[in-house]
């Protein structure tokens, strides 16, 4: 029985499994894994080398003629024959035993020398062997320099592997500081619709004082009151986020009342509604139960509400409107408007990242484009789906499918309350 020799870079496709021969550069110039067996050869005077990896798909074969890769045998345990030794020579007990196991996976040999590469006393990260044709035993001493070479070889790896898990912290890091900078400007965007209304209105109340009666002074109090509350509940989902897992998005879905969310996104918009001589509308029923973040849920239809609004006509006819039916298996949400559409080329690029300026709305409102962002971002974890009809000209649908609530009453998935009950 033969060992199937594989070419390096051809019929190694599974080497993104070969964590630590990658490390060691054995599909690089710099072979640390050719060096090594170079160098052990050359102590020992010996024709061949293998140096496999535990759980790696391939052992690498060296010999003067060339550099190769095996595929690793599942059923091969070398291990068992060491007994705690970290040289197998012919001094071992286990020697011919070993020997003629090595000889029946397909290496054939007239002397073997072979080293557990221990990282402490008890845990082993591969093994090497040393073999060819001739009959003289290997020196001792040289032996042992084999042996301080494989140490060696391990600090290296070990050396290796730390840089590694620091560079993917780096990489990790850099991209949470990106989410980081992402998050903040998306939650500018979500606040900046109520921000109008509470400006204007406080600009009123400012600068006409004067000219008002109690009934409009009371009429606009009213309404800071209520915006202002309802925007503050709007930032406090929003900042939630950012306080969780150093700015990660925590996933923590529950069973409610659809209507819930549409309150408060109509609330907190209908003034900028007004403004623009819009008509919101909000005809989500009051039974409609889904399962589903109610943070990420709520910010979802606040950025598609004010992006509708941003994009409807301003001449007393244009409208915004909210609605929501159960299918089979889900809960379908719509924002409808009567704006001005898009092409089909902007709606190709509805969901993709983007820090540029978007279009400009009716009233000459700027975007940054990272609303829709979001809400993909947030309809995915809580596994649904969205999707836009538009047509220029005529106005846009937006489709938000959720799951429905797993029960009529409003709880914790089950996972939470083990959670809150151990602690």
């Amino acid at each position: 029985m033969k060992m199937q020799l594989l070419e390096i870079g051809s019929a190694t496709e599974q080497l993104s499994a070969c964590k630590i021969s990658l490390l060691l550069g054995v599909f690089t110039p710099d072979n640390r894994v050719e060096g090594f067996l170079k160098f052990a050869r050359g102590i020992l005077q010996t024709d061949c080398g293998i140096l496999g990896f535990h759980n790696e798909p391939y052992i690498w074969y060296a010999s003067p003629k060339w550099f190769k890769a095996f595929h690793s045998k599942k059923e091969a345990n070398l291990a068992a024959f060491f007994e705690g030794e970290t040289i197998l020579s012919v001094k071992h007990k286990n020697y011919a035993a070993f020997s003629q196991y090595v000889h029946d996976l397909g290496v054939a040999h007239k002397r073997i020398v072979a080293f557990d590469l221990k990282i402490n006393k008890t845990e082993s990260i591969g093994h090497v062997i040393l073999f060819d044709e001739q009959c003289e035993e290997f020196n001792e001493k040289n032996l042992e320099l084999v042996h301080e070479l494989a140490m060696s070889l391990i600090k290296i790896i070990e050396l290796h592997s730390d840089y590694a898990e620091l560079k993917e912290l780096y990489e990790q890091q850099c991209a949470l500081n990106s989410s980081k900078t992402k998050f903040f400007q998306i939650i500018a965007h979500d606040l900046r619709a109520p921000f109008h209304g509470l400006i204007g209105f406080s600009e009123v109340l400012a600068q006409e004082r004067a000219t008002l009666d109690d009934a409009n002074i009371q009429s606009i109090a009213d309404y800071l009151l209520d915006t202002s509350q309802s925007t503050y509940n709007l930032l406090e989902s929003l900042l939630n986020w950012a306080m969780a897992e150093g700015g990660r998005f925590i996933y923590h879905p529950i069973n409610f009342n659809l209507k819930q969310s549409s309150k408060i996104v109509f609330d907190v918009l209908n003034t900028l509604a007004i403004k623009k001589n819009i008509q919101l509308i909000d005809q989500i029923p009051d039974d409609l139960k889904v399962y589903a973040d109610i943070n990420m849920v709520t910010s979802v239809l606040q950025n598609l509400v004010s992006n509708a609004l941003k994009f409807t006509y301003v001449d007393g006819t244009g409208k915004v409107i909210m609605s929501a039916e159960k299918s089979k298996y889900s809960i379908d949400i719509y924002i409808e408007d009567t704006g001005l559409g898009m092409t089909q080329s902007q709606i190709d690029e509805l969901f993709q990242p983007r820090l540029t300026v978007s279009f400009k709305g009716t009233a000459g409102e700027k975007g940054m484009g990272l609303g829709l962002v979001l809400c993909q971002r947030f309809v995915d974890l809580n596994q649904g789906e969205i999707s836009v009809q538009s047509k220029e000209g005529e106005g846009t649908i937006f489709k938000v499918s959720l799951p429905i609530a797993v029960n009529t009453h409003q709880a914790l998935p089950l996972d939470s309350i083990k959670q809150a009950i151990t602690e």
